[in-house]
């Protein structure tokens, strides 16, 4: 199954919203809202055997957030800035 852009988009918008908002938000988090409401197309596994989000998905985030966004390695989180 293919990833769409728009569905892609729409899962970054919803990141930028949820972490500006929250002020912290976590890699699980994200996976279990794309898990729950858009499926597997947007997560894969990645070469250290963890659940991880799909690389356009995190293009878009990053585009979006302008980086006012903050990756704690960690932590595996976002914060904002």
């Amino acid at each position: 199954m293919e990833t769409t852009t728009a569905k892609a988009a729409e899962i970054a918008e919803w990141m930028v919203k949820e972490v500006k908002f929250r002020g912290i938000l976590y890699q699980t988090e994200v996976i279990d809202h794309i898990l729950a409401n858009y499926g597997e197309a947007y997560i894969y596994v990645n070469e250290n055997g963890n659940q991880s989000i799909d690389k356009e998905v995190k293009k878009r985030f990053k585009k979006l957030h302008g980086g006012k966004a903050a990756w704690d390695r960690d932590g595996f989180f976002w914060g904002w800035t």
